[in-house]
């Protein structure tokens, strides 16, 4: 039986690290409490299912038939991940030569660590480097996410690229993971002689959780307490060149209010992603929260900004974008924002994104002169078979058998 729009929520939760027990999701959607979910107490994108997941017909969802219905899903999924649960990154093309695993912390740690992605027939020298930072709610994936991310931009020859892994907060609470970020940019600058990079031109791009960190690399240049004492280039810069940043957490004390009755997660729970980034429930540890929001840093000498975000997003709030893209124009910073109309956490972006992010990439890397503005574009349906543009995982519509 197929069970697409539950498919895709439940999905979304499993590429965030935030697929929650049957009980408190059934708990969370019952608003009413009287242990059955109606159609519309179902989230919107689930409720065209609403007659399969009611496998009795009685009218309403049981959490015996909720429970069966996460069961199915979770075991569909254990059936298509790969032996010893890793996905195997993209082929790079060609005219792509991979450089992996180069540890920037001075530290055998496999977390710190980077990998570089440079042209076979680089079209100029020095190149500038676009680095990507994966998404995964602070607690998956991985820096090979980079790989699909930039290899059409390295290959082109005109930028090389870096994908760089930093600590999860299973390992370590936050600052660690912005720590780890800044010291590998001061690694490839202090590398970039080396492998033929330009030092001076250096563009930060993440999703989701990535995105919340290089907007903490570009909001947070100037921050001595974000720097951190890691690796043996303590005294170089980490600033970048420029920001694009997919749909990542800008406040994190607003991501709650922020979020509709069809968010995905409870974000002012302990057990929330950023509440577990910062070491406990983000309402209760103000302070934290605020250090690690990439709001709170903004200033008028922040780089270029370009904000990409959708509308339906229901892991990050679309408020997010709109509030840090607010806060960077009042202070006089460059913040171009594209709002992706009916958009979710990466799905339904069209593929003129990606001609967008060129276009910024190109107007502050390569002096090129047509630039970005705000804009916003109609989402389009998602091809199930391809991933969203930001460095999440595929949100498949998996087939769910009875």
């Amino acid at each position: 039986m197929r069970i697409a729009g539950w498919c895709w929520v439940l999905t979304a939760l499993a590429a965030s690290a935030q697929l929650p027990n049957p009980a408190a999701m059934f708990r969370r959607l019952d608003r009413d409490g009287n242990g059955r979910l109606t159609r519309d107490e179902l989230p919107e994108r689930a409720r065209s299912d609403f007659d399969r997941l009611d496998r009795d017909g009685d009218g309403a969802v049981s959490e015996e038939e909720h429970t069966a219905a996460l069961r199915r899903f979770r075991e569909g999924a254990a059936q298509r991940r790969p032996a010893g649960g890793v996905v195997s990154p993209a082929a790079l093309p060609p005219g792509v030569r991979l450089e992996a695993d180069l540890p920037y912390a001075g530290t055998d740690n496999p977390r710190q660590k980077l990998d570089l992605l440079l042209p076979v027939s680089p079209k100029r020298s020095p190149l500038p480097v676009v680095v990507f930072i994966h998404g995964g709610a602070w607690r998956g994936d991985s820096k090979t996410a980079a790989r699909r991310q930039l290899a059409d931009l390295v290959a082109s020859g005109e930028f090389a690229g870096a994908g760089i892994g930093y600590r999860l907060s299973d390992e370590a609470v936050f600052p660690a993971q912005i720590h780890d970020c800044k010291a590998a940019i001061r690694w490839i600058r202090a590398h970039a002689a080396h492998y033929g990079l330009d030092a001076d031109r250096i563009a930060a791009w993440g999703a989701s959780a990535g995105g919340h960190l290089v907007l903490l690399l570009g909001t947070a240049g100037d921050v001595p307490e974000l720097e951190g004492t890691l690796g043996s280039h303590t005294n170089g810069s980490s600033r970048v060149t420029c920001v694009v940043n997919f749909f990542g957490p800008a406040d994190l004390l607003t991501m709650g209010a922020m979020s509709g009755p069809e968010t995905a997660i409870q974000h002012d729970s302990p057990d929330s992603p950023e509440s577990r980034l910062i070491g406990g429930a983000v309402q209760e540890l103000k302070d934290k929260a605020r250090a690690a929001s990439p709001i709170s840093y903004v200033s008028r000498d922040d780089p270029p900004f370009l904000h990409v975000h959708g509308t339906k997003d229901h892991l990050v709030p679309f408020g997010q974008a709109e509030a840090i893209h607010a806060a960077l124009k009042k202070a006089g910073v460059p913040s171009a924002l594209i709002t992706v109309e009916g958009g979710g956490h990466g799905q339904g972006f069209p593929p003129e994104v990606r001609d967008i992010v060129r276009r910024f990439l190109g107007r502050h890397l390569l002096g090129e002169q047509d630039g970005v503005t705000d804009r916003a574009l109609n989402a389009v349906v998602a091809d199930p078979r391809v991933g969203p543009p930001g460095g999440e995982r595929p949100l498949r519509r998996l087939r769910l058998e009875q």
